[in-house]
Protein backbone atom coordinates (compact mmCIF):
# COMPACT_ATOMS: atom_id res chain seq x y z
CA UNK A 1 0.00 0.00 0.00
CA UNK A 2 1.54 3.33 -1.00
CA UNK A 3 1.78 6.30 1.39
CA UNK A 4 -1.19 8.16 -0.11
CA UNK A 5 -3.48 5.11 0.19
CA UNK A 6 -2.23 4.44 3.72
CA UNK A 7 -2.92 8.04 4.76
CA UNK A 8 -6.39 7.92 3.19
CA UNK A 9 -7.14 4.70 5.01
CA UNK A 10 -5.79 6.01 8.34
CA UNK A 11 -7.82 9.21 8.06
CA UNK A 12 -10.93 7.13 7.35
CA UNK A 13 -10.19 4.84 10.29
CA UNK A 14 -9.75 7.83 12.61
CA UNK A 15 -13.05 9.26 11.36
CA UNK A 16 -14.72 5.94 12.14
CA UNK A 17 -13.37 5.94 15.68
CA UNK A 18 -15.07 9.29 16.23
CA UNK A 19 -18.50 7.95 15.30
CA UNK A 20 -20.80 6.93 18.13
CA UNK A 21 -24.19 5.33 18.66
CA UNK A 22 -25.14 1.79 17.70
CA UNK A 23 -26.56 1.28 14.22
CA UNK A 24 -28.74 -1.65 15.21
CA UNK A 25 -29.62 -0.89 18.82
CA UNK A 26 -33.16 -2.20 18.54
CA UNK A 27 -33.91 -5.28 20.63
CA UNK A 28 -34.95 -8.48 18.93
CA UNK A 29 -38.42 -10.00 18.92
CA UNK A 30 -40.21 -9.56 22.24
CA UNK A 31 -37.32 -7.36 23.40
CA UNK A 32 -34.94 -10.30 23.50
CA UNK A 33 -31.52 -10.70 21.98
CA UNK A 34 -30.04 -13.88 20.53
CA UNK A 35 -30.09 -15.75 23.82
CA UNK A 36 -33.33 -14.29 25.18
CA UNK A 37 -31.46 -12.09 27.69
CA UNK A 38 -32.17 -8.67 26.25
CA UNK A 39 -30.13 -6.85 23.66
CA UNK A 40 -27.02 -6.47 25.82
CA UNK A 41 -26.57 -10.01 27.07
CA UNK A 42 -26.94 -11.44 30.56
CA UNK A 43 -28.47 -8.99 32.97
CA UNK A 44 -28.75 -6.25 30.34
CA UNK A 45 -25.26 -4.90 31.18
CA UNK A 46 -22.33 -4.32 28.90
CA UNK A 47 -21.43 -7.08 26.50
CA UNK A 48 -18.21 -9.03 27.08
CA UNK A 49 -17.51 -8.58 23.36
CA UNK A 50 -15.54 -5.33 23.01
CA UNK A 51 -15.60 -5.38 19.19
CA UNK A 52 -19.24 -4.52 18.33
CA UNK A 53 -18.68 -0.76 18.39
CA UNK A 54 -15.80 -0.87 15.93
CA UNK A 55 -17.62 -3.48 13.81
CA UNK A 56 -20.70 -1.26 13.72
CA UNK A 57 -18.58 1.73 12.74
CA UNK A 58 -17.25 -0.24 9.76
CA UNK A 59 -20.76 -1.25 8.78
CA UNK A 60 -22.01 2.32 9.16
CA UNK A 61 -19.14 3.54 6.96
CA UNK A 62 -19.91 0.93 4.29
CA UNK A 63 -23.61 1.77 4.30
CA UNK A 64 -22.67 5.43 3.89
CA UNK A 65 -20.49 4.56 0.90
CA UNK A 66 -22.79 1.90 -0.57
CA UNK A 67 -23.07 3.64 -3.94
CA UNK A 68 -19.32 3.12 -4.37
CA UNK A 69 -19.61 -0.64 -3.81
CA UNK A 70 -20.10 -3.29 -6.49
CA UNK A 71 -21.07 -6.81 -5.50
CA UNK A 72 -21.63 -10.08 -7.28
CA UNK A 73 -23.08 -13.26 -5.79
CA UNK A 74 -22.80 -16.70 -7.34
CA UNK A 75 -24.76 -19.49 -5.70
CA UNK A 76 -23.02 -22.85 -5.36
CA UNK A 77 -24.73 -26.14 -4.49
CA UNK A 78 -23.11 -25.85 -1.04
CA UNK A 79 -23.03 -22.06 -0.52
CA UNK A 80 -21.96 -18.88 -2.32
CA UNK A 81 -19.07 -17.00 -3.84
CA UNK A 82 -19.29 -13.25 -3.34
CA UNK A 83 -17.05 -10.55 -4.71
CA UNK A 84 -17.48 -7.13 -3.12
CA UNK A 85 -15.31 -4.29 -4.36
CA UNK A 86 -14.92 -0.54 -4.70
CA UNK A 87 -12.79 1.72 -6.88
CA UNK A 88 -12.37 3.93 -3.80
CA UNK A 89 -9.23 2.61 -1.99
CA UNK A 90 -10.58 3.65 1.42
CA UNK A 91 -13.86 1.79 0.87
CA UNK A 92 -11.95 -1.25 -0.46
CA UNK A 93 -9.77 -1.31 2.67
CA UNK A 94 -12.81 -1.04 4.96
CA UNK A 95 -14.53 -3.86 3.04
CA UNK A 96 -11.50 -6.09 3.62
CA UNK A 97 -11.31 -5.21 7.31
CA UNK A 98 -15.05 -5.74 7.78
CA UNK A 99 -15.11 -9.16 6.10
CA UNK A 100 -12.12 -10.43 8.10
CA UNK A 101 -13.82 -9.24 11.29
CA UNK A 102 -17.10 -10.96 10.36
CA UNK A 103 -15.26 -14.20 9.52
CA UNK A 104 -13.70 -14.12 12.98
CA UNK A 105 -17.13 -13.52 14.54
CA UNK A 106 -18.55 -16.57 12.74
CA UNK A 107 -15.58 -18.74 13.76
CA UNK A 108 -15.86 -17.61 17.39
CA UNK A 109 -19.69 -17.59 17.36
CA UNK A 110 -19.84 -13.96 18.50
CA UNK A 111 -23.20 -12.72 17.18
CA UNK A 112 -23.77 -9.32 15.68
CA UNK A 113 -27.08 -7.84 14.51
CA UNK A 114 -28.81 -10.61 16.45
CA UNK A 115 -32.12 -8.75 16.74
CA UNK A 116 -32.63 -9.72 13.08
CA UNK A 117 -33.98 -13.31 12.96
CA UNK A 118 -31.79 -14.24 9.98
CA UNK A 119 -28.57 -13.09 11.64
CA UNK A 120 -29.51 -14.76 14.93
CA UNK A 121 -30.10 -18.03 13.08
CA UNK A 122 -26.82 -17.73 11.18
CA UNK A 123 -24.93 -17.51 14.47
CA UNK A 124 -26.89 -20.45 15.90
CA UNK A 125 -25.54 -22.44 12.95
CA UNK A 126 -22.11 -20.78 12.75
CA UNK A 127 -20.17 -23.96 13.52
CA UNK A 128 -21.55 -25.46 10.29
CA UNK A 129 -20.27 -22.60 8.12
CA UNK A 130 -16.86 -22.46 6.41
CA UNK A 131 -15.49 -19.19 5.06
CA UNK A 132 -12.53 -18.56 2.81
CA UNK A 133 -11.67 -14.88 2.51
CA UNK A 134 -9.40 -13.67 -0.30
CA UNK A 135 -8.52 -10.00 -0.63
CA UNK A 136 -8.68 -8.61 -4.17
CA UNK A 137 -6.99 -5.48 -5.49
CA UNK A 138 -10.18 -3.49 -4.81
CA UNK A 139 -12.05 -5.46 -2.15
CA UNK A 140 -12.68 -9.02 -1.17
CA UNK A 141 -13.80 -12.41 -2.48
CA UNK A 142 -15.53 -14.78 -0.06
CA UNK A 143 -16.32 -18.45 -0.57
CA UNK A 144 -18.84 -19.44 2.08
CA UNK A 145 -19.92 -23.10 2.23
CA UNK A 146 -21.44 -25.78 4.40
CA UNK A 147 -22.14 -29.51 4.29
CA UNK A 148 -25.44 -28.86 6.09
CA UNK A 149 -28.36 -28.13 3.68
CA UNK A 150 -30.06 -25.74 6.13
CA UNK A 151 -26.82 -23.81 6.72
CA UNK A 152 -26.45 -23.52 2.92
CA UNK A 153 -29.90 -21.85 2.80
CA UNK A 154 -28.80 -19.45 5.56
CA UNK A 155 -25.57 -18.62 3.70
CA UNK A 156 -27.45 -17.94 0.48
CA UNK A 157 -30.13 -15.85 2.21
CA UNK A 158 -27.42 -13.85 4.01
CA UNK A 159 -25.76 -13.11 0.63
CA UNK A 160 -29.09 -11.78 -0.69
CA UNK A 161 -29.60 -9.61 2.40
CA UNK A 162 -26.09 -8.14 2.27
CA UNK A 163 -26.75 -7.23 -1.37
CA UNK A 164 -29.98 -5.55 -0.22
CA UNK A 165 -27.98 -3.59 2.40
CA UNK A 166 -25.80 -2.27 -0.43
CA UNK A 167 -28.83 -1.53 -2.61
CA UNK A 168 -31.06 0.07 0.04
CA UNK A 169 -28.70 1.29 2.76
CA UNK A 170 -29.57 1.77 6.40
CA UNK A 171 -33.31 1.43 5.76
CA UNK A 172 -32.68 -2.19 4.81
CA UNK A 173 -30.31 -2.75 7.72
CA UNK A 174 -33.05 -1.71 10.13
CA UNK A 175 -35.43 -4.39 8.82
CA UNK A 176 -35.79 -7.90 10.12
CA UNK A 177 -35.18 -10.63 7.55
CA UNK A 178 -36.94 -14.00 7.50
CA UNK A 179 -35.28 -17.31 8.21
CA UNK A 180 -35.54 -19.86 5.39
CA UNK A 181 -37.53 -23.05 5.84
CA UNK A 182 -35.56 -26.05 7.01
CA UNK A 183 -37.00 -28.38 4.33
Amino acid sequence: MNKKRLMTWLIGALMLVGMSGPLWAQPGPQGKGLHGKGSQGKGGGMSKDAAPKSDMELIRFLLGHRKEIKRSVTNLPNGVVTVTESANPQVAAVLQTHVVSMKKRVEEVRPIHARDPLFAEIFRNARKINMLVQPTATGVKVVETSNDPYAVKLIQMHAVVVSLFIQNGQAEAMKNHPVPNRN
